[in-house]
């Protein structure tokens, strides 16, 4: 693996659409089948604080239940997990080489809920999901540690629990506002655009040319 010229020292990938390819349409098409064609903005705040961890999974699927007393509960819980999709085993035996070179202390920083993330082991299986953690130094869930990104809180908690310095740190993620919520901490980011960019081409960027 080519040496990059740059002093990052640190690393901290997104989840979704860096590693596990999603469809993110899938679980508002699936919903909208179901009869709940919008998302107001209590059922946006219900989305958020279910992925902080402030809502048990329990309650979540309860009130999305409530407003779909038609449908099964179990049919609630496939819609929501329908954008989860396939991990690829090239990237993570990417991301193992990665970590074994030992050049870069590395982290993952996703917003994610309990129940994705048990779909996510059910689709990898438990030793890939394993293999895939132990790539990281720290794994961060928005729903175990109550923060959620874009908020600039929990940059700063990564930064700050680690000792990072954000000029010496790069953020890779999906989503603009994300990686625009990052860089106003001091941090580097790369947007990476699914279906056009790919965490395995990480050292073709100009970051490390």
């Amino acid at each position: 693996m080519e040496q990059p010229t740059v002093m990052i020292k640190n690393i901290i990938f997104d989840f979704g659409d860096i590693f596990i390819n999603l469809d993110k349409e899938a679980t508002l098409n699936r919903i909208g089948q179901l009869g709940l064609t919008e998302l107001d903005e209590n059922m946006i705040r219900m989305n958020e604080s279910y992925e902080k961890g402030l809502v048990t999974t329990t309650d979540f699927v309860q009130y999305y239940h409530h407003l779909l007393p038609h449908t099964s509960k179990e049919q609630l819980i496939q819609a929501w997990n329908a954008i989860i999709l396939d991990f690829p085993e090239y990237r993570l035996q990417f991301v193992e080489k990665l970590a074994q070179n030992g050049r870069y202390r590395m982290f993952l920083l996703s917003n994610t809920n309990e129940l994705h993330i048990t779909e996510v082991k059910k689709n990898m299986t438990d030793v890939r999901y394993d293999r895939f953690k132990q790539c990281f130094e720290k794994f961060y869930l928005s729903h175990e540690i109550h923060l959620r990104k874009p908020d600039t809180e929990i940059y700063e908690y990564v930064l700050s629990e680690n000792n990072l310095k954000g000029d010496e740190t790069l953020f890779i993620d999906d989503t603009e506002v994300n990686i625009t919520a990052a860089k106003s901490t001091g941090i580097l980011g790369w947007h990476l655009i699914p279906g056009k960019d790919d965490i395995t081409r990480l050292f073709e960027q100009s970051f490390f040319i």
